[in-house]
């Protein structure tokens, strides 16, 4: 059995966000949330609570044994980017990207997913 997590418009650059997300892939449930509690980047925030979600999410269908759970798949993608000027010297201007992302986690019985 398998369920998914969404989080969109996370605002958090994907390619820092993908650094914690390579940690927990492919960990049991409860190793990740003990990775996730002591990490010190901004992103563990967000996928934790993330994680929380896929699991209340498991929970809802009924499925039994959640702590043993495997993160089967988890992603990163980008999501828009919210781009604001900051003004510079003799009216110019500098561009500043704030980026944002979208999260998918899926969490199987097995570790094929």
């Amino acid at each position: 059995m398998e369920t998914k997590a969404v989080a969109k418009y996370i605002r958090v650059t994907p390619r820092k966000a993908r650094l914690v997300v390579n940690l927990i892939r492919g960990k049991r449930v409860a190793d990740a949330t003990a990775i996730l509690k002591f990490l010190p980047q901004y992103a563990a925030t967000p996928v934790k609570k993330l994680l929380y979600s896929a699991i209340a999410n498991a929970e809802q269908k009924e499925i039994k044994d959640v702590e043993n759970m495997i993160i089967s798949k988890v992603f990163v993608d980008q999501g828009s980017t919210l781009k604001r000027f900051m003004p510079r010297a003799m009216g110019r201007a500098n561009i500043i990207r704030k980026r944002t992302s979208h999260i998918t986690l899926f969490l199987s019985d097995e570790k094929g997913g």
